[in-house]
């Protein structure tokens, strides 16, 4: 999903919403992630597992969480080549329900302008139901 013509630094400022989208992740999307990434841990599939070990049910994987957002980021810049870095913490679980799914909130805002690299700090708000997922969300992007 691209948002449109690509940004221009002069045309940015410190603050400014630059990208938000919603994503839904259910099961059977946590299930191809797992045939993708290798990652077949039962705690993204098996309540039982996940619950033995004190999760609130079945989660999304971590890395799923991460590439969601990012890709909020890449769309907005126009190329995932423009993406030079990106960093994060993980705060808290994104519990999958069976039936139905879970809905990440990706908010990018821009932290920071280096005009003579031509680059930008992308921050990124990620939250399901308000409560922050992703904590530090950073990404450096070079729109010259």
């Amino acid at each position: 999903m691209t948002a449109g013509p690509r940004p221009v630094v002069a045309d940015l400022a410190v603050g400014q919403e630059v990208a938000r989208r919603t994503i839904g992740v259910d099961r059977a999307r946590l299930v191809r992630y797992a045939g993708a990434s290798g990652d077949f841990n039962p705690i993204h599939w098996n309540d039982r597992v996940a619950t033995s070990v004190g999760l609130p049910g079945v989660i999304a994987h971590g890395m799923w969480t991460m590439g969601a957002a990012i890709a909020v980021v890449v769309d907005w810049a126009g190329d995932p080549g423009r993406v030079l870095d990106y960093r994060t913490r993980f705060t808290r679980p994104v519990p999958v329900p069976d039936p139905g799914e879970a809905f990440v909130e990706v908010v990018a805002t821009v932290g920071a302008i280096d005009a003579e690299a031509g680059t930008v700090r992308v921050d990124l708000a990620v939250a399901v139901d308000g409560v922050r997922v992703l904590g530090k969300a950073q990404a450096v992007v070079r729109l010259v």
